[in-house]
C-alpha cells in the first residue's frame, strides 16, 4: 500500500501569522530597511544597502536613527547556517570591490577534485559534467561566512538583531509594513514563565525577506500575495565535519550506492567530501525528498556511506566533531516565484529558490540577489518615493532575470525533474539537456511536490549500520553535536496531523535525522492510521517535514542549532 503526506496536511493556515500593526509608537521598533534572516543573501542586501547609503549619508539620516536592521532567529550569525559548502567568488567580488580573495572567509582553493560512482564496495572515477567543475572555487564552512559577512556589516552600521524570531507579517491597507517578533518565555502549554518577554512590532518602509530555505514568512508571503503557481521541491543533507590525521587534497563527490537506481524508488542525489584544512574533512548525503520508500533515512545513509572502503580511508583513524542537517531547494528555474516583490518588500535567496542543484551552487546567487534587493530598496526609498507605490519594487524582478543568476538557472532547468525517471534515463535526459546548453527537450519538464509523492513501507532500513559510537552514530547523539539548544518545556513549533497512514509516518520518523517523529499505539482496524508523537526540543529546524507533509513555525529566537564550522 502507498499513501501521499499531502494527505493529511498540517493545522496551519496562513493568514494566522498576518496582523496589524498595533503597538503605539513608544512601544515598537522603527527602522528604515528590514532584512529578514542573516545569511549570505540578507547580510549581502544589508552590506550593499549600507553601502550605497554611504555614497547619499543624507537618504540614511533621512529614516532614523536605525537606518538598516537584520533580524537573525538563530543565536547569533551563522549559528544556523549549514551548506557544503564550495564557493564560487564571483558575487564576494561584487560585494567587495578590490577585495583580495586571501581576505575573504574561505578555507582553501581547490585545485584537485574527482567524480566518482559507488557500487557497495568500489569507486569508479568518472570525467565530471561542466557544472560541476571547480577548479578556482574555494572550500568554505557557511557558518564561517555568515559570521564573517555580519562583521563587516556592522562596521558599516547595520545593526544585527539575534535571537529574535520573525513570526508574523505586519500588514496595512494590502502592503508590508513590518513584522511582529516571537514572544520569549512561554511554556509548553503557551503559559507565561516569570521570564516571559513579549514580541513587538518592528515597523519599517521596505522589507527583505532572506530566511533561506524553508522560510517561515517567506512562504506567508508568498500565500498572501500569490507569488508562486508552480511547486517546489527539496533536498535533506546530512553533513558531518572530521578531524583526520591524514589531509585530503582533493574535493570529492559520488554518486550511486548507497542510493538506488530504480524508477520506483526515485532516489536522487549524492555525496561530498570536503578539505576544510589539512586537519579537518566535511562530509555529506544529500538526497532528494521525492523519494517513495518510507524507511529511507539521509542520516543513515551517511553512516552507511562511511563503511564504504573508499570513505573509510580518508576518515580512518579520525574524530566526529560536528554534524548538522538543513534542506535545499532544488526545482530551480522551473519552481522560481512567479514574482519576487510584494507591497512593501521581496524575496531573496533560497527562499526564493535560487539554487543550481546540477552545478550545486546556491551562494553566490543568494548574496548577488541580495545585492540587487538592496539597489531597488536603495531607489525606492529616495525623497519623494515609496516602496510599496505601484510598480516601486518591480525593478528587483527584472533586475535578477538580466542577471547570471537567471541566466545560469534557466540554462539547466531540465536536469534536475529528469531524475524522476530513475537514474539511468534520468541521466540520459540530464545529460542532453547540459549538451544542448538547456534546449533539448525543448519544452520544460514538470515538477511535482514532495509531499504529493506517495510513499510505500519499504525495507530500506535493513541495510543500516548498527552505531559503534567510531564510524557510525545514532540520532540523538548527533543532535548533541549540532549544539542544539531548544528548551524541553518551549511550545512546539511543529504543525503536523497526529493521526496518519502508517506509511506516512514512518516516512516521517524515519527521515527526520533530529529523531523528532515517533510513531506511537497501534494501527486502527480501518485505514491502518497511527498515532505520531512530537518531541519538538529535538529539532534542528531542517526543514524536512514542511518539504514533506507538516510545516514548521518559529521557536522562540535563540533555540536550535549553534553550528561554528558547518
Amino acid at each position: 500500500m502507498s499513501a501521499r503526506p499531502a494527505d493529511f496536511p498540517p493545522p496551519f493556515d496562513a493568514e494566522e501569522f498576518i496582523a496589524e500593526a498595533a503597538d503605539p509608537a513608544d512601544e515598537r521598533v522603527d527602522v528604515g530597511a528590514l532584512v529578514v534572516g542573516a545569511g549570505p543573501a540578507g547580510l549581502s542586501a544589508a552590506i550593499r544597502l549600507a553601502q550605497l547609503m554611504q555614497e547619499r549619508p543624507e537618504l540614511g539620516e533621512r529614516l532614523g536613527d536605525v537606518p538598516i536592521a537584520v533580524v537573525e532567529k538563530g543565536k547569533a550569525p551563522g549559528a544556523h547556517l549549514l551548506s557544503g559548502a564550495v564557493v564560487n567568488p564571483r558575487a564576494f567580488r561584487q560585494l567587495f570591490l578590490g577585495m583580495h580573495s586571501e581576505d575573504m572567509p574561505f578555507r582553501s582553493r581547490v585545485e584537485r577534485e574527482g567524480l566518482y560512482f559507488l557500487t557497495s564496495n568500489r569507486a569508479l572515477r568518472l570525467p565530471a559534467p561542466p557544472t560541476m567543475w571547480n577548479h578556482g572555487n574555494y572550500v568554505a564552512s557557511l557558518a564561517e561566512i555568515g559570521r564573517w559577512l555580519a562583521e563587516r556589516a556592522e562596521e558599516l552600521g547595520v545593526t544585527i538583531v539575534p535571537e529574535t524570531t520573525a513570526r508574523k507579517l505586519l500588514v496595512t491597507g494590502g502592503r508590508v509594513v513590518g513584522i511582529r517578533t516571537g514572544d520569549r518565555g512561554r511554556g509548553r502549554g503557551g503559559e507565561e514563565l516569570p521570564n516571559f518577554e513579549p514580541g513587538s512590532d518592528m515597523r519599517t518602509r521596505v522589507t527583505i525577506l532572506a530566511e533561506g530555505t524553508q522560510g517561515h514568512l517567506t512562504g506567508v508571503a508568498m500565500s498572501r500575495f500569490g507569488l508562486v503557481s508552480k511547486p517546489q521541491v527539496w533536498a535533506l543533507g546530512v553533513k558531518e565535519l572530521w578531524e583526520v590525521p591524514r589531509p585530503l587534497n582533493r574535493v570529492i563527490h559520488t554518486m550511486g550506492w548507497p542510493l538506488r537506481g530504480g524508477r520506483r524508488y526515485r532516489e536522487f542525489g549524492g555525496s561530498f567530501i570536503y578539505p576544510l584544512d589539512e586537519a579537518h574533512v566535511a562530509l555529506g548525503m544529500v538526497v532528494g525528498l521525492d523519494y517513495t520508500d518510507a524507511t529511507l533515512s539521509v542520516h543513515d545513509l551517511l553512516q552507511e556511506l562511511k563503511g564504504h572502503p573508499f570513505v573509510r580511508r580518508i576518515l580512518e583513524g579520525g574524530k566526529r566533531v560536528a554534524w548538522g542537517a538543513k534542506t535545499i531547494p532544488e526545482g530551480g528555474f522551473l519552481a522560481l516565484p512567479d514574482r519576487f516583490h510584494f507591497p512593501g518588500g521581496m524575496i531573496v535567496g533560497d527562499g526564493a529558490g535560487l539554487v543550481n542543484v546540477p552545478a550545486l551552487k546556491g551562494i553566490h546567487y543568494a548574496m548577488r540577489s541580495g545585492m540587487l534587493a538592496a539597489e531597488t530598496a536603495f531607489d525606492a526609498l529616495r525623497p519623494g518615493r515609496t516602496p510599496w507605490e505601484p510598480g516601486a519594487l518591480e525593478p528587483y524582478d527584472a533586475a535578477l532575470r538580466e542577471s547570471y543568476v537567471w541566466k545560469d538557472l534557466q540554462r539547466v532547468r531540465n536536469m534536475r525533474p529528469a531524475f524522476k525517471y530513475g537514474f539511468v534515463r534520468g541521466s540520459l535526459l540530464a545529460g542532453a539537456a547540459l549538451n544542448s546548453l538547456g534546449k533539448f527537450p525543448p519544452g520544460d519538464l514538470s515538477l511535482e511536490s514532495d509531499a504529493d509523492v506517495p510513499v510505500f513501507m519499504g525495507n530500506r532500513d535493513r541495510a543500516y549500520p548498527q552505531p559503534d559510537g567510531k564510524l557510525s552514530f545514532d540520532k540523538l547523539s548527533s543532535v548533541y553535536l549540532s549544539g542544539n539548544k531548544t528548551r524541553d518545556d518551549a511550545p512546539s513549533h511543529i504543525r503536523v496531523d497526529d493521526k496518519v497512514r502508517r506509511e506516512v509516518a514512518e516516512t516521517w520518523a524515519h527521515m527526520c535525522p533530529a529523531q523528532v517523529y515517533e510513531v506511537t499505539g497501534d494501527a486502527s482496524p480501518a485505514g491502518n492510521v497511527v498515532d505520531v508523537e512530537v518531541t519538538a526540543s529535538n529539532c534542528i529546524q531542517c526543514g524536512a517535514i514542511s518539504a514533506k507533509g507538516g510545516r514548521l513555525t518559529p521557536p522562540e529566537g535563540g533555540d536550535g542549532p549553534e553550528y561554528s564550522l558547518m
